[in-house]
């Protein structure tokens, strides 16, 4: 009986190792794919970029991870993200400070305000109101989007100031020892994501909601806390990437941020974190959201596909990673 025991863990262990590893091998094989395509693909520009324009979506992934981990979702983030935006570049306009510096650090503490409370009007309305997060956040994603809409007066909110809009685009164009600020950002926010998830005492609670509910409850854990803290995270990462976002085109409209809820479900999914919640895979996160922005960017390179496309792509990523996912749990 212990030598039956011992073989059936060894495939067990095997597939848990590959299923951790598959987002960096696919990342790896689809690098070498882009060589193939385009020899300019590897250049520093093209990856400079790449990786820079996977800040956003990054970021808010990790929140997403931690959400989904908890057995929530959250399909507000994209116009959670056009509203902080609008909110930031209205501040920005309204001169109360005359020194751009502050004003842009006055910007950037509004932004991670913003963020919070709308992810704690999403954690509330589902844990308290006992709504499904998914009509939770599908509802707040209206509401969100509407006001963006309503604060811009069906057009675009910009940042007027030449002097501010100079001072700002440095944190999305900047470096520091030649590397990008957006690359240093999705580097700290893992770092703390996976430190919160593996780390800490709320990290275990938060795998042990989205395992099993009931059983979280009866061995002492506040449920409706630790899911609406995660809410709150997911705000606080949407800020982030808003901070990162608003100096690159320093404009915001009511289609800022459109598609990225999918975008960043599916980077979450590619990673390996299970959608049924319980089980997270950080690092992977990060793996599958960059996965995305270089699969856009060989599409780009090689003109075969159209780039209007990346949309179908992504979701025909999302689809095959839930068909991988249940296989594996089959297979165990």
């Amino acid at each position: 009986m212990t030598q039956a025991t011992h073989e059936t863990a060894i495939p067990t262990r095997a597939r848990f190792e590959i299923g951790a590893v598959a987002p960096f091998m696919a990342l790896a094989l689809l690098c070498v794919l882009g060589v193939l395509v385009n020899p300019r693909f590897l250049g520093l520009e093209n990856i400079t970029n790449v990786l820079a324009r996977s800040t956003f979506i990054a970021t808010i992934a990790v929140g997403q991870t931690l959400v989904i981990v908890g057995g929530g979702l959250d399909l507000s983030v994209g116009a959670m993200a056009a509203l902080v935006s609008g909110l930031v570049i209205l501040f920005l306009n309204s001169g109360l400070i005359a020194d751009p510096t502050l004003l842009i650090l006055a910007a950037m503490a509004l932004s991670l305000v913003a963020g919070a409370l709308c992810g704690l009007f999403n954690g509330l309305t589902s844990t308290l109101g006992k709504i499904e997060p998914f009509i939770v956040t599908l509802g707040s994603m209206g509401i969100f989007r509407s006001l963006l809409t309503w604060l811009a007066q069906g057009g675009s909110i910009t940042i007027r100031s030449n002097n501010v809009r100079a001072a700002y685009s440095q944190v999305y164009f900047g470096d520091l020892f030649g590397v990008p600020y957006p690359v240093l950002v999705i580097l700290g926010v893992a770092i703390v994501g996976a430190f919160i998830l593996y780390s800490t005492a709320y990290g275990r609670h938060v795998r042990a909601v989205g395992s099993n509910e009931d059983v979280a409850r009866y061995s002492g854990i506040n449920v409706a806390r630790v899911r609406t803290i995660t809410y709150v995270l997911q705000g606080l990462c949407v800020a982030i990437a808003v901070i990162v976002y608003v100096p690159r085109l320093s404009s915001a409209s009511s289609t800022t941020g459109l598609g990225w809820e999918l975008t960043a479900i599916t980077a979450v999914v590619v990673g390996g974190t299970r959608l049924k919640g319980g089980v997270g895979r950080m690092w992977g996160t990060i793996a599958g959201a960059l996965i995305l922005e270089v699969i856009g960017n060989i599409m780009l390179l090689s003109n075969v596909v159209s780039e209007y496309l990346i949309g179908a792509v992504q979701g025909a990523i999302i689809i095959i990673a839930m068909l991988a996912q249940r296989g594996l749990a089959r297979g165990r």
